[in-house]
């Protein structure tokens, strides 16, 4: 440092020294002399000025080292603290799970009394809602006709087939009216359409030629899909507009006599796997007007909906086990879901799930249930209580199926 501020004086004075007048001229000794007295008074601050820096990096250094020192300490401590902390944890946790185990051997004795008593009032409760339905699917055959007394039956076989027309369409519905005695026959073109063709009776429906003609009516509104009924002059059909609206449509008047929301997400899935287009499939029995759909939540599994056709109200819904995976079709009767199925939408037809909301018969009370050999799978199978048949499309053909049936064990 003392090196490199002599060299800088020394240049300093010669720089100094080259605007001084030449040799040959006379100089002043005094001047002389003050400069350099100059030039060691700035020495020597400049010494004092590197004396106290190296002071205060030394400081700075010992004062580093204490900081250090001090963090290292703070760390150790820390860990102690966390150490502490953690055992303090265990030790409360231990404490919880004893005071727990106390509360636990306190309420014992009413968690048992209390149990028992939730158990009764499920059983009561399951009782009561059971007798529920039974009220309900038994009151419901009076105001519909007094020509069914009752409903004992269930089904043991179909006995045979009958071809009554051949078209072109591959999907469609046809039926009568499920109450009224009228030998009128519906024919419903395709799933999605707002013609109805009316027959006058089923020899009128067989042959193209006979009279009188069919009388055609254009809805003001279009179906969707294929599960249409009629029942006491009216028909009951999906809006093709709407995922879940069902119309309730006056034939003789021409108008939309009602409409209905089926609650809880319905008509955002298929009903069944091979009827590509219904979304809703109504149906009716000597119980009354039904509907079968897909809900929300319940896997691809079917719902039953019980529907009272004068006030279109959701008297009851049931979430039942049959898959809608593989299913072409269903139908009720006597109240009792019967829901067809085949693979791949070939044959064989066969009926392999039922339900019954009353519980009095089950899939093991059943023969196996096959259907007549057919190349493809229905688009529809409707069941009409009045002369207890079964109406189907399948492949272009309107087809009738003949049932088999048995009275089932009374309800206790």
């Amino acid at each position: 440092m003392m090196v490199a501020l002599r060299g800088a004086s020394a240049l300093l004075v010669l720089f100094l020294a080259a605007f001084l007048p030449p040799p040959q001229c006379t100089q002043d000794p005094a001047m002389v002399h003050y400069i350099y007295q100059r030039f060691r008074v700035l020495e020597q601050g400049l010494e004092k000025c590197t004396q106290a820096t190296r002071a205060y990096i030394q400081e700075f250094q010992e004062f580093s080292k204490n900081i250090s020192v001090m963090l290292g300490r703070c760390q150790t401590y820390t860990s102690e603290y966390k150490s502490a902390v953690g055992n303090l944890a265990l030790r409360v946790e231990r404490a919880q799970r004893e005071i727990d185990y106390i509360q636990y051997l306190r309420e014992a004795d009413e968690c048992i009394e209390s149990e028992d008593k939730t158990l009764a009032e499920m059983l009561l409760q399951e009782a009561e809602e059971e007798k529920k339905i039974r009220t309900l699917l038994n009151a419901i055959i009076s105001p519909f006709s007094p020509v069914w007394p009752g409903c004992d039956n269930m089904l043991m076989g179909i006995k045979s087939l009958k071809i009554v027309k051949k078209m072109m369409d591959t999907h469609g519905s046809w039926m009568k009216d499920a109450v009224y005695n009228s030998p009128k026959v519906y024919l419903l073109i395709g799933s999605r359409n707002n013609t109805v063709w009316e027959f006058a009776n089923i020899r009128a429906f067989m042959e193209d030629n006979t009279k009188p003609a069919p009388r055609k009516q254009i809805l003001t509104l279009s179906w969707q899909g294929t599960g249409q009924v009629i029942y006491k002059g009216f028909l009951f059909f999906h809006n093709q507009a709407t995922s879940n609206e069902i119309i309730k449509y006056n034939l003789q008047k021409r108008t939309v006599e009602d409409r209905m929301l089926l609650p809880g997400g319905v008509g955002r899935a298929l009903v069944y796997q091979h009827s590509p287009s219904t979304y809703i499939d109504l149906a009716v029995d000597e119980h009354g007007l039904w509907a079968i759909h897909s809900g929300p939540g319940t896997h691809s599994h079917l719902v039953l909906t019980k529907i009272e056709p004068g006030t279109l109200g959701v008297e009851h819904s049931w979430d039942t086990p049959c898959r809608s995976q593989d299913a072409e079709a269903s139908f009720l009767l006597c109240g009792v879901l019967y829901v067809v199925y085949s693979t791949g939408g070939q044959g064989p037809h066969r009926i392999t799930c039922i339900y019954d909301p009353l519980g009095t018969i089950s899939e093991e009370d059943l023969p196996n249930l096959f259907f007549p050999k057919r190349p493809r799978s229905h688009s529809m199978i409707h069941y009409n209580p009045r002369d207890k048949q079964l109406y189907a499309w399948n492949e272009g053909n309107q087809i009738i199926y003949k049932l088999q049936t048995k009275r089932k064990l009374p309800l206790k």
